[in-house]
C-alpha cells in the first residue's frame, strides 16, 4: 500500500490494475489453461488388424508394418482363417474370399554356385524333381500346401509327383540355408529371397503376391491394403 495524501490507497500494478485485482485475474487465467489442458479428448488408440502371412510373403508384411504406422496396431497369427488380412504367394485353390494383388514374385529353382546343374529347360527341370536325373543330386521341396510349392507344382510338375526321395524345407529361409550348406542340392526359392552365393537355373513363373480378406475391406484395413498396392 502506499499513502497519498489523508487516506490509504490500494497499490496500482503496471497494468492499471490494483494488485489484488491483477492476482485474482492471474489465478482465474492459470485455472482456466489447467482445465483446457486436463478436458482434451483423449486420441483414439490404433485399430487392432490381425495378420497372417506365408514366409514367402514376408517381404510385403514388412510393408505392412510401415504402412500401419500409427493408424493400426498389427497382431501376426498363426491361422490365415482367423486373420483380417492374408499375404500369400499365388492364386489360392479355391478363392473364397476377396483377393487384392499388391505385387508379384518370381519363383526360381535355384542351386549352389557350385553345383554342376546348369541351365535347365521345362523337361530338364521336370525330370529331375521327378528323381529320375542324376542321383547325386539332392532334391529339396516344400510341404504340398506351402504356397511356393503348389506354384512349382503347377508351372513345372503338371500333375506329376515329386520324388519321394526329395527332402521338405518348411521355409524358404531354410530352404536357402539348406542350397549354401549343400553343393549337389537343389531347390525352390522366390528371387526375394535368393542368396548372393546361390545362382538361378530356371525361371519356374512369375506368381502375384496376394492381400484376402474374408469379406469385403472396409476403414482401416482398406486403407492398409491401398497402401500396399502403391509401394
Amino acid at each position: 500500500m502506499v499513502i497519498r495524501g489523508a487516506g490509504w490507497y490500494p497499490a496500482i500494478s503496471r497494468s492499471g490494475l490494483p494488485i489484488r485485482s491483477t492476482i485474482l485475474v492471474i489465478f482465474l487465467l492459470s485455472s482456466f489453461l489447467l482445465f483446457s489442458c486436463s478436458t482434451k479428448t483423449p486420441q483414439t488408440p490404433p485399430q487392432v488388424v490381425s495378420v497372417y502371412s506365408t514366409s514367402a510373403a514376408e517381404p510385403w508384411l514388412t510393408d505392412l508394418y510401415a504402412c500401419a504406422d500409427s493408424v493400426a496396431a498389427l497382431v501376426r497369427v498363426d491361422d490365415s482363417n482367423s486373420a483380417d488380412i492374408s499375404l500369400q504367394i499365388g492364386e489360392p485353390d479355391f478363392l473364397s474370399s476377396f483377393a487384392y494383388q499388391i505385387g508379384e514374385e518370381e519363383i526360381l529353382v535355384a542351386v549352389n554356385r557350385q553345383s554342376p546343374i546348369q541351365n535347365l529347360t521345362l523337361d530338364d527341370a521336370r525330370v529331375l524333381f521327378m528323381g529320375l536325373g542324376d542321383p547325386s543330386v539332392q532334391l529339396r521341396v516344400y510341404a504340398s500346401d506351402a504356397d511356393v510349392q503348389k506354384v512349382f507344382d503347377q508351372f513345372v510338375m503338371e500333375g506329376r509327383s515329386v520324388s519321394s526321395s526329395a527332402l521338405i524345407a518348411v521355409s524358404p529361409g531354410q530352404m536357402s540355408d539348406e542350397l549354401l550348406s549343400q553343393p549337389n542340392a537343389v531347390g525352390i526359392l522366390p528371387r526375394r529371397l535368393m542368396a548372393d552365393d546361390l545362382r538361378e537355373v530356371y525361371l519356374v513363373a512369375t506368381a502375384p503376391a496376394l492381400a484376402l480378406t474374408k469379406s469385403e475391406p472396409q476403414g482401416v484395413v482398406n486403407q492398409l491394403i491401398g497402401c500396399l498396392q502403391e509401394k
